[in-house]
């Protein structure tokens, strides 16, 4: 049977991309997670006891386990979702992102190209190895225009500034080792199963609890949103078709501001929970201070994956989100699973300290 390699799969695009192959593709996934803290197994309960499915702890960063991963399972793929991905958290604690983000995936490169190096035939021109960004790292845009595969790179974020390492050097890898790799910057994700941290998440439970929502800055900020479910289909999309050595910048073509996120999120809760004590939700908005060089805006132009691959999103922004909404109202017990840790939506990213 047919194997892809998925590290970072119990993350919560990785657990989407898990589920989504799981149910509609036939090869075996194995996935190497380190399951940190955003690491949940309750988002891989519906794939938990498939026969093609298969979990191993641990690390990208460590060489001699991915390497007899490999050996074993001979997959066709690796997809790389490991990543830690949360930009307050990155101001906090840069360095937790340079270990996993750069030297881990420098060593999951080392490890590939190892066992790359002694495919042959048929297997050697088939391996993909495909790398999961993001689009903060080509920084901010002015009030107009978009990111392209060309787009010059300016992160702007500890968190950016890791994943646009970690970019340049999957590029090196197939410049310098021939290794056939392909590249994804994605913007904003939102869906099911989001660890509460993310602003989408956070604002809904926040909401139906009576909390405060905090908008940072005047909550102008723009960004793109992209439904988990057509990312993933994207991912795959590009696994299967795209050309190697090649970036695909994926969006969902809806661009809003934070402010206008949260105040859609608080109509649909007072529409979908009536009766809520603390209605409407609009009032527990609380403007905080912004995030340190917090990126004004980010958009997207997908012309590329959709004009070759023939890839667009399914979800609009409204249906997407209401989706969203409604199934966090729908899964108390997964929230109340993935908020008993360390976790308590406390605000994040203000730490100055080095």
């Amino acid at each position: 049977m047919n194997t892809i390699l998925v590290t970072g799969g119990a993350g919560f695009i990785g657990s989407c991309f898990a589920r989504q192959w799981i149910a509609e593709e036939p090869d075996r996934l194995v996935n190497l997670d380190k399951l940190t803290y955003a690491g949940n197994l309750d988002s891989l309960l519906p794939v938990a006891g498939h026969p093609n499915y298969q979990l191993v702890e641990g690390d990208i960063g460590d060489r001699h386990l991915v390497g007899r991963m490999l050996a074993e399972h001979r997959p066709w793929a690796i997809v790389n979702f490991a990543a830690e991905s949360h930009v307050d958290r990155s101001i906090d604690g840069p360095a937790d992102f340079v270990r996993t983000n750069v030297m881990g995936t420098c060593e999951l490169l080392a490890a590939a190209r190892a066992y790359f190096d002694g495919l042959a035939g048929p297997r050697r021109s088939a391996f993909r190895f495909l790398h999961v960004s993001t689009d903060e790292v080509y920084g901010s845009l002015g009030a107009s225009g978009a990111f392209t595969e060309q787009s010059r790179y300016a992160p702007n974020s500890p968190y950016a500034a890791s994943k646009a390492a970690s970019d340049h050097f999957v590029r090196a890898y197939h410049h310098t080792f021939g290794l056939p790799v392909l590249t994804t910057n994605c913007s904003n994700n939102y869906g099911p199963y989001q660890f509460p941290e993310k602003l989408v998440p956070l604002m809904i439970l926040n909401a139906l609890e009576g909390k405060p929502l905090p908008v940072y800055g005047d909550g102008q900020q723009v960004r793109d949103w992209l439904f988990v479910e057509d990312h993933c289909r994207a991912i795959r999309t590009v696994l299967a078709r795209g050309r190697v050595g090649e970036i695909y910048n994926i969006g969902g073509n809806c661009e809003r501001a934070n402010l206008k996120v949260v105040t859609t999120i608080c109509e649909l809760v007072d529409r979908l929970r009536p009766g809520l004590p603390h209605a409407p939700c609009s009032r527990l908005i609380t403007y905080v201070t912004d995030r340190p060089g917090h990126d004004r805006r980010y958009a997207i132009d997908a012309t590329k994956i959709r004009d070759e691959l023939g890839w667009q999103p399914r979800q609009s922004f409204e249906t997407g989100l209401k989706l969203t909404v409604r199934w966090y109202l729908e899964n108390p017990l997964w929230v109340e699973r993935v908020t008993s840790g360390k976790y308590a939506r406390e605000r994040l990213g203000l730490n100055s300290d080095p």
